[in-house]
């Protein structure tokens, strides 16, 4: 008889990264957020000193924010200092930082955990996330 429920192969398995001491993994994860301040502050500053305008060439083409709309200025409101503005420009980029700085302390592998997820359980939850951010940047632009 066999057991009721998806099987071993089904469940979701996390790729752990090879162990470090904490005081690694601490420091990686500074390391990255080092990095990231250091570009949010030079983001900043080409914003307040030569603004360029909307990136995204849908936007651009259009006037139809795409999913990841608002990513650039995430980065560009936190160097500034405005946090509430970078989480209201895109929600999920600032929910994929905060899992990029979290990976060390973590010890997951996110790629391959991902990849080794079955394809429906990747993809329904890939296509849920993009659904909802593009709806909240067509909301944020006023287009619904």
């Amino acid at each position: 008889m066999t057991p009721a429920g998806p099987g071993p192969a089904l469940a979701p398995r996390w790729v752990r990264l090879p162990p470090r001491r904490p005081a690694l993994r601490v420091r990686a994860s500074a390391e990255r957020l080092a990095a990231a301040a250091l570009c949010s502050l030079g983001a900043a500053w080409v914003h307040e000193n030569h603004d360029p305008g909307a990136l995204c060439p849908l936007r651009r083409l259009t006037g139809i924010p795409c999913p990841l709309c608002g990513s650039t200025t995430v980065f560009m409101e936190a160097g500034a200092g405005h946090w509430s503005a970078a989480l209201t420009a895109n929600p999920l980029t600032v929910l994929a930082t905060l899992l990029f700085f979290a990976v060390p302390l973590l010890q997951l592998d996110p790629i391959q955990s991902w990849a080794g997820l079955p394809r429906a359980w990747r993809l329904g939850p890939l296509a849920l996330v993009l659904a909802l951010s593009w709806v909240w940047q067509l909301h944020r632009f006023g287009l619904l």
